[in-house]
């Protein structure tokens, strides 16, 4: 590889990672992944995704092998110290707006393992493992990735057009690009254990949130045989005082209740720093960072994972639009002007959650006791939880909205199902579309289609058709990753902001859809360099 160019690295093989270099396979980018460790890492870390990341596996085509290995939680359960139910928000396991379950409980070795699987689809992605990146240099067009192979010992060297950190909390690529983490002010230790066991513990399939400032915890079985907890640990406690199950024991007895403790099999006891930060820069020239690279967030809502896949959705069809020459440089930009307002707003809103279920002493706790039961009955709340969608993406350079009316710009297009069968997202398979309540001209579909767009009429009483006709609007312009870049009742004019895009049907090629069988093939994590170059 010496010497050698390639159009995208990616350092760091966790899902984003994975994630960041299936897409831009599709699209028939060249990728190389470089990972610091070597096989699936066997650890369990994230268990959560919602509706809108659904979507993405979908896309990536792993979606029915997901299925195979997740279970719907059925909502929210808040709990008193006693175990008693303050309230309860429920969700639809059989799905929403995003045409999905809205809460989806896993173990990630699985899904790392199907992101894995899922690469033997897409030749032009190499993952090169036992690889740590060492520094980075920005050279005139391209950046040059310096790295060790950890078994050989051998150093090594390739020039990439655009470099993609995916490299964890502890990123070289962010220090490289002289990007520092901002602190949001939250910081919380907390005990992760998780359990396999046969038995049945008969517990309501959610997710349950005990609201206690003494010892708040959360519990949800996230497989067949698999339940994770969490319990906030005291001033000075940590996961020492916890060795073995015996210790676990009187903390998760309130729901294994009579099940023998040689039952329980424990899988892994690890301490946690909760923490609320975002990156000052998520771009530096030609090298990004994504995921934990460039936030971090607090779990109380579930979306560690579902940023970091967000931040590749939305990156990668402007990187592959770009190496196409069918986007200008500049509007790589928004990336960051877009997924940092989202993610910061997510950020706050975890850590709105985890106060409001573990801060106030008695007092809260006599507050939660008090207005918890009637949670469901405030005007939008349920809907808004129970929806799966999340902020609308800023005003810029790929969004388009009115100053004084929010609209639907911004928004991700409901994935309905269509006349045909097939969802939205499988129609517009990685392409602009337009969709419209209003019959096209012959001229105007065969305008979008020569562009590599796709049209879809809203037929009437349809869920599409609705949801224009609610927005007050008759057409939307629907960028490749499903956000709506402006709305309109001219459909003339979407057709020529499609001209005006330079999307081409050569380049912009429509997403292979791959669904094969579930396997166990080797995976890698997010990685930590140690090194980096200021001058980046």
């Amino acid at each position: 590889m010496n010497g050698s160019i390639v159009p995208v690295v990616i350092v760091g093989a966790g899902p984003t990672g994975l994630t960041a270099a299936t897409l831009l396979a599709q699209y028939g980018i060249e990728v190389l992944v470089l990972e610091r460790w070597d096989g699936v890492f066997p650890q369990p870390r994230a268990v959560h995704l919602d509706g809108e990341i659904r979507r993405i596996l979908a896309k990536l085509g792993i979606g029915t092998a997901f299925d195979a290995i997740t279970r719907p939680a059925l909502g929210l359960r808040l709990l008193d110290r006693d175990q008693r139910v303050l309230g309860q928000i429920d969700r639809d396991p059989a799905g929403g707006r995003n045409g999905y379950p809205e809460a989806n409980l896993f173990d990630q070795p699985e899904l790392e393992a199907l992101l894995r699987a899922n690469l033997e689809h897409h030749r032009s992605v190499t993952v090169h493992g036992n690889a740590e990146v060492t520094a980075i240099t920005a050279e005139t067009d391209c950046v040059r990735i310096d790295y060790t192979d950890r078994l050989t010992g051998s150093a090594g060297t390739v020039r990439a057009r655009y470099l993609l950190g995916c490299d964890g909390a502890n990123s070289l690529i962010r220090a490289a690009i002289g990007a520092h983490m901002q602190d949001m002010r939250f910081e919380q230790r907390w005990l992760v254990v998780d359990v396999a066991t046969t038995a049945e513990l008969d517990q309501w399939e959610g997710v349950h949130q005990v609201c206690d400032p003494e010892r708040a915890a959360t519990y949800m079985r996230i497989g067949k045989t698999r339940h994770r907890w969490e319990f906030r640990l005291r001033p000075g406690e940590t996961a020492d005082d916890y060795p073995d199950v015996s210790r676990l024991h009187p903390l998760i007895r309130p729901w294994t209740a009579d099940t023998p403790v040689e039952e329980l099999d424990v899988v892994r006891v690890a301490e946690y720093t909760f923490r609320a930060q975002a990156a000052d820069r998520w771009q530096r020239g030609r090298v990004f960072i994504l995921g934990d690279a460039a936030h971090l967030t607090p779990p109380f809502i579930g979306q560690g994972l579902c940023a970091g896949l967000r931040d590749a959705a939305n990156l990668t069809w402007k990187l592959a639009a770009v190496l196409a020459g069918n986007l200008p440089a500049d509007l790589l930009d928004t990336y960051e002007a877009e997924r940092k307002p989202h993610a910061r707003s997510m950020i706050r809103l975890a850590k709105l959650i985890g106060m409001i279920m573990t801060d106030g002493g008695e007092l809260g706790n006599r507050l939660r006791g008090v207005l918890a039961p009637h949670l469901h009955r405030i005007p939008g709340l349920t809907a808004q939880i129970t929806s799966g969608e999340t902020p609308p993406l800023r005003r810029g350079g790929m969004v388009t909205a009115p100053l004084l009316r929010r609209g639907l710009a911004g928004r991700l297009v409901p994935n309905c199902r269509l006349a045909d069968g097939r969802r939205v997202d499988d129609a517009i398979a990685g392409r602009y579309a337009v969709i419209t309540t209003a019959a096209p001209t012959t001229a105007q579909r065969e305008c979008i289609e020569q562009h590599g767009g796709i049209l879809l009429t809203a037929e009437r009483d349809g869920e599409l058709h609705r949801w224009l006709r609610d927005a007050r609007t008759t057409a939307a312009l629907v960028r490749p990753d499903g956000t709506i870049q402006r709305t309109g009742s001219k459909l003339t004019q979407l057709c020529t902001d499609i001209v005006d895009l330079h999307w081409s049907a050569a380049h912009g090629t429509t997403l292979e859809q791959h669904e094969p069988e579930a396997q166990t093939p080797p995976s890698t994590r997010e990685s930590a360099g140690t090194m980096a170059n200021p001058d980046i």
